[in-house]
């Protein structure tokens, strides 16, 4: 399949951001709760990320049955920087032309440095107050400077959630600052950008995949990203970052049970926010802390979401049961996103609970889509609609793919040990909490 078989981008989407007569305003994807580079918002259907060959390829080469797993593929886009009248610098995609465009593959080696201060929060500016009408972008200080995450440039994103978030801190705390964005997402967008103006000298066209925007069809879209599988390194990894990768799954719930916590958001309905976990979060949890850490992204503040067990369960069999025909394929550091909606029938009876609520009916932390009231009595409602899609191809590989020289043999167990300790965890959850 011809690389060339992309979108015409100016025209493609109808809120889609337009900045001048082709070109689309990317903007940092602001449900994205894990992973280290930057999702960005293309419009209300579609999401993008730096290019990876192999990727790519993979998306392009997928299993039919394999399909309903993962997001669309489509297509692909050239990215450069544009300045705006204020000296922002903003990522603008343009529809893809050979040769002209640069896919991370050819970038130089970059492992991001092992920096001991990761775990350190970034500064996050609120944009409670600003207007979708404002350019994004990041303020023009030095490269050198912006490379590290303490030092990273102001980024205002002009689209934001209706729903605050708020991240809880390695004491289980609140944070005290109320975002309209997942803080991951501008961790990740700044360390993008960062790395991108580093490397770029005078290179001025990236490529970015398009995929489908899987939490589209939510209102208040509920995200679980999981690390899967008992290995992270793929089979060209360096010694040194196999080792590293070895250790990180060694310490966590990757060796114990074959899937480890890499991101979460989950709503709120006591309080109209959404509570975020990062993944140094994950990587500390015990097998009983993963279960709490599960029980807490099922539970809306108020109870335990018990009607999101059946259709979860089902779509984890169903994916089990495709990956089990899957023979040679391995789908080492790929990612497992469980979707649902924060908006469930009963949300307006919930809402009804809170003290604020009863006191003014409308309340700007809670979306409108909340406040019509319009519920219905519990149990009357159909069952939730839920999602799980795989992410993240880029070390992923299966006989005769790319010619790699590595043929496994067999379905990838490790993916597969996950599977069933997820499914597992959530039966043994259903039971104790019927």
């Amino acid at each position: 399949m011809c690389v060339c078989q992309t979108m015409e981008v100016g025209k493609y989407g109808k809120n889609a951001t337009r900045s001048g007569d082709r070109g689309v305003l990317l903007e940092p994807f602001i449900h994205q709760v894990g992973g280290h580079s930057s999702m960005m918002r293309y419009d209300d259907h579609t999401v993008c990320k730096p290019l990876i060959t192999r990727e790519q390829r993979f998306y392009e080469s997928l299993p039919p049955e394999m399909k309903e797993f993962t997001p669309e593929y489509k297509g692909v886009v050239s990215v450069c920087f544009e300045g705006d009248s204020d000296g922002y610098i903003n990522l603008v995609a343009y529809p893809y032309v050979e040769n002209e465009a640069v896919e991370q593959d050819d970038m130089p080696e970059r492992d991001q440095p092992r920096r001991k201060h990761s775990r350190r929060s970034l500064h996050r500016s609120s944009s409670g107050t600003e207007h979708k009408e404002e350019r994004s972008g990041l303020a023009s200080d030095s490269t050198e400077s912006s490379i590290q995450e303490t030092k990273s440039p102001r980024v205002d994103l002009h689209i934001h959630s209706d729903v605050p978030f708020q991240m809880l801190d390695g004491n289980s705390g609140l944070s005290s600052e109320k975002i309209s964005y997942n803080p991951w997402s501008l961790r990740c967008h700044k360390q993008q950008l960062s790395r991108m103006r580093s490397e770029s000298k005078d290179r001025k066209l990236y490529k970015f995949l398009l995929l489908e925007n899987v939490v589209h069809h939510f209102r208040l879209p509920c995200v679980l990203d999981l690390k899967m599988g008992t290995r992270q390194h793929g089979d060209d990894a360096s010694e040194e970052k196999a080792a590293r990768q070895m250790k990180k799954c060694e310490q966590s719930t990757s060796a114990t049970l074959g899937v480890r916590v890499c991101g979460m958001q989950v709503y709120q309905l006591d309080t109209g926010h959404y509570l975020c976990r990062n993944k140094y979060y994950g990587r500390g949890l015990s097998i009983e802390g993963f279960r709490n850490a599960l029980y807490q992204y099922l539970h809306n503040g108020i109870e335990l979401r018990k009607d999101l067990f059946e259709p979860i369960l089902a779509k984890l069999r169903s994916l089990k049961a495709v990956l089990e025909r899957q023979a040679s394929y391995r789908f080492y550091s790929s990612s497992l996103l469980i979707i649902y909606d924060g908006k469930d029938s009963r949300a307006g009876m919930f809402v009804e609970r809170r003290p604020e609520m009863r006191l003014k009916r409308v309340d700007s932390s809670v979306p409108e889509s909340l406040q019509d009231g319009s519920s219905t009595e519990p149990g009357s409602s159909a069952q939730p609609k839920v999602d799980v899609r795989m992410i993240d191809f880029a070390h992923s590989t299966f006989k005769g793919f790319r010619d790699d020289p590595t043929v496994h043999d067999g379905p990838d167990m490790g993916y597969m040990f996950g599977l069933e300790s997820l499914i597992n965890i959530m039966e043994q959850m259903r039971e104790e909490n019927q």
